[in-house]
């Protein structure tokens, strides 16, 4: 059987399992077009590996040229309105934590990718719009692209002064990629 979710934003998801019992499922996931141009698979994969090994992340079956299989986790995807939830913010934050300290992983650790990511970013806004209306919000709503860059510039010259660790971080983190399963806590 196949069942196809809809929480995600920019890839496909499909469970797989056998006749109605969802106990075992394979999950796939098919990435979204041109989501290479915001994500290093490569890198995707071995931070997925890193986390499954430290308990993080579920297991990893296989990958393809578009897309992997691992297991599916049972529980419930969340909303913002789970995330206000004392109970469920703190074992979030927990968990984030634990990503947090894993600092290396037979040889591969963990490197910067925060100023490339908004390079590649930056490098995708539009210039305009078709439609006259969304490029006339477009133009008066946000900031050129000399201001934005300029405000990336400072960050960067702030932020990369900290010395601050760079850490092993989820990088998409919304609320539909949190699964909590209430009955185990």
């Amino acid at each position: 059987t196949f069942q196809l979710f809809t929480d995600g934003i920019t890839n496909k998801l499909i469970g797989c399992y056998v006749g109605d019992i969802t106990d075992d499922v394979v999950l796939v996931r098919i990435y979204g077009n041109k989501t290479e141009l915001l994500v290093d698979r490569d890198e995707e994969v071995k931070s997925f590996r890193v986390l499954q090994a430290h308990g993080c992340a579920p297991q990893l079956y296989c990958t393809f040229n578009n897309g992997l299989c691992y297991e599916f986790m049972q529980g419930e995807a969340l909303d913002p309105e789970h995330v206000c939830n004392p109970d469920i913010f703190r074992l979030i934050a927990r968990q984030l934590a634990k990503i947090h300290t894993i600092h290396a992983h037979n040889g591969w650790i963990p490197k910067s990718n925060l100023w490339l990511k908004m390079g590649k970013y930056f490098s995708l806004i539009p210039t305009e719009f078709a439609d006259e209306e969304v490029n006339k919000r477009f133009l008066s709503d946000i900031p050129s692209p000399q201001v934005l860059q300029e405000e990336m510039a400072w960050m960067k010259e702030r932020l990369s002064n900290l010395g601050s660790p760079v850490v092993l971080c989820h990088n998409d983190l919304l609320c539909k990629n949190i699964i909590y399963n209430k009955k185990r806590g």
